[in-house]
């Protein structure tokens, strides 16, 4: 709910200061529910209050022995973002196979581990082509084998870089991981196998298009004596 100050403030300042907090309240979550396997959330303002919903590779890692661990979790953003009756609901990612950053997640662990690199992403690679992914990339960057910092690439498949679809269909997340040379970046894009492309279209013949017209109009014809009926 809206405090008696910020209904004083111009609309576009509301929002401004609105979508800033839901960042914050974002980043926040990104970061004290990282070794939850958090993978997203959604935050929505309504008449009773702020309502979160947290989507997590395993929803008993967020919510805790009967719910005790979400119920602190809205205490603390109650308290540090002054948020009113803070409702959180938590829902699992129906495809934790090819999320990008669940991938991203699982290569940072095995590199914690002490995997080799290259070894952690040829196997997540593997796994997203089981997966059935149209395609994948992967990038590890830091003081890999030599004191001086790059990055190696690992790719399958195909993958859009630019345009509206590398914006809409192409699932990016970035992981940091911390290791005794200093800090490694694990980079994971996915084309997932749902994705429709725009440049992708088919070519129906003259007979399947004939078959259709004639469909639609006796569809057409049978609407009023339906209706009449």
């Amino acid at each position: 709910m809206a405090t008696a100050q910020q209904r004083r403030l111009p609309m576009y300042k509301r929002i401004i200061d609105d979508n800033k907090k839901k960042w914050m309240i974002k980043e926040y979550l990104n970061i004290a529910l990282t070794r939850n396997r958090y993978v997203d959330s959604i935050i929505q303002r309504t008449t009773l209050g702020t309502r979160i919903v947290i989507i997590a590779e395993k929803k008993n890692r967020i919510i805790g022995r009967k719910g005790q661990q979400v119920k602190a979790l809205a205490d603390i953003l109650k308290s540090k973002f002054n948020l009113d009756n803070v409702v959180i609901d938590v829902i699992q990612e129906p495809h934790p196979e090819y999320n990008a950053r669940l991938v991203a997640l699982r290569i940072a662990d095995a590199m914690a581990k002490g995997i080799r690199f290259r070894r952690a992403a040829i196997i997540a690679l593997r796994q997203l082509q089981e997966a059935n992914v149209q395609g994948a990339e992967v990038i590890i960057s830091g003081k890999l084998t030599t004191e001086r910092s790059r990055f190696e690439k690992y790719s399958t498949g195909i993958m859009i870089k630019a345009g509206q679809d590398s914006l809409e269909k192409v699932q990016e997340a970035v992981i940091p991981v911390l290791l005794k040379p200093g800090i490694y970046s694990v980079r994971v894009r996915v084309l997932p196998p749902e994705a429709k492309l725009s440049d992708r279209f088919e070519i129906k013949s003259p007979e399947e298009v004939q078959v259709k017209q004639i469909e639609s109009k006796t569809e057409e014809g049978n609407e009023p004596a339906g209706q009449a009926q």
